[in-house]
């Protein structure tokens, strides 16, 4: 019996610099393709390597589901790519709509209720004034700019935590200021 000392497995040969993960179902001139796919379909470059992923994924889940692989990978995942790049778009179409409509709402709400929309504006708008400049910027890119959590971190260069800490104490704050002004 070893003390002291951990036991390893024996090593296999080949098994040297092999990817814990396995092997990558699409070749690398493959990955260049799906993603020249994706650009020329206008996806952002951003959202390349996530494209890129979901290639994967359905290739992994065809053979995993026991259908056999396509004769031309390559060509599949083109196609498997060019899909994707459409519904990136029906999806950001689908987000404008709803944005038109929601400001279709605010339009009918404030014409309605006008008095009431403005006050509250202009308390929002005192609130994000008195928050210190960190949580504001926060608030503006997360509720006016709609970034995800995520891309704010990589836009102030700080970690995610953090901007969920100041978003959180940012609404704290807001919060308390409305209801203080009897506001809301």
């Amino acid at each position: 019996m070893l003390r002291g000392k951990a036991r390893r497995a024996p090593k296999t040969q080949g098994a040297a610099g092999a990817d814990p993960r396995g092997p990558d179902p699409l070749a690398p001139a493959q990955v260049d393709r799906v993603r020249a796919v994706l650009a020329l379909g206008g996806v952002p470059y951003a959202d390349l390597p996530d494209g890129v992923q979901q290639v994967r994924l359905k290739l992994l889940e065809r053979a995993a589901d026991g259908r056999e692989a396509p004769r031309d990978v390559s060509a599949w995942a083109a196609v498997v790519a060019s899909n994707l790049a459409m519904d990136w778009h029906r999806a950001r179409r689908r987000q404008e709509r709803l944005g038109e409509r929601l400001a279709v709402l605010w339009r009918e709400a404030t014409d309605e209720d006008g008095a009431e929309a403005r006050a509250l504006s202009l308390a929002v708008a005192q609130g994000l004034g008195a928050l210190p400049a960190a949580q504001r910027q926060v608030v503006v890119l997360r509720f006016y700019a709609d970034l995800p959590v995520r891309a704010i971190a990589d836009e102030l260069g700080v970690p995610e935590g953090t901007v969920k800490s100041r978003l959180h104490t940012a609404v704290r704050l807001l919060r308390a200021r409305l209801h203080e002004g009897e506001v809301v």
